[in-house]
């Protein structure tokens, strides 16, 4: 078998033009495609993201997320950052809260989360 690379995640967002704002203005991803998808009602937005790509689909009437209890299917994302403090503060400032610094009890490197508009846990690891 012969993967390369993870090419894209995909995620439902429960408010298209908030998690629009999210990703691309607040967190600084680049948008390469959007569409609407009248068949379906939908927006599907691509987004770029080092050599990977990242997928929004504005669905109406998607059930929520479940997190307490977490249930089975994707975790979280988790972002490689040089310098987890610098980071945390630029989110601070743009009004995205960070939970408390800690350090992987596997790694030995610093780590934090944050959240997206529905909830999706975003991760920060040094």
């Amino acid at each position: 078998m012969n993967l390369q690379a993870l090419h894209h995640v995909a995620i439902i967002v429960s408010d298209y033009e908030k998690s629009k704002q999210f990703y691309v203005d607040l967190l600084g991803f680049e948008i390469v495609r959007e569409n609407y998808r009248e068949s379906r009602g939908d927006y599907k937005l691509d987004l770029k993201f080092g050599d990977s790509e990242l997928e929004l689909f504005g669905m109406p009437g998607s059930p929520a997320r479940v997190t307490q209890p977490e249930a089975c299917g994707l975790r979280h994302l988790a972002f490689a950052v040089d310098c987890i403090e610098d980071v945390i503060e630029e989110l601070n400032s743009k009004g995205i809260e960070t939970e408390p610094v800690r350090i992987d009890e596997f790694t030995g490197k610093k780590m934090t989360f944050f959240r997206d508009p529905d909830g999706l846990p975003l991760e920060l690891h040094e």
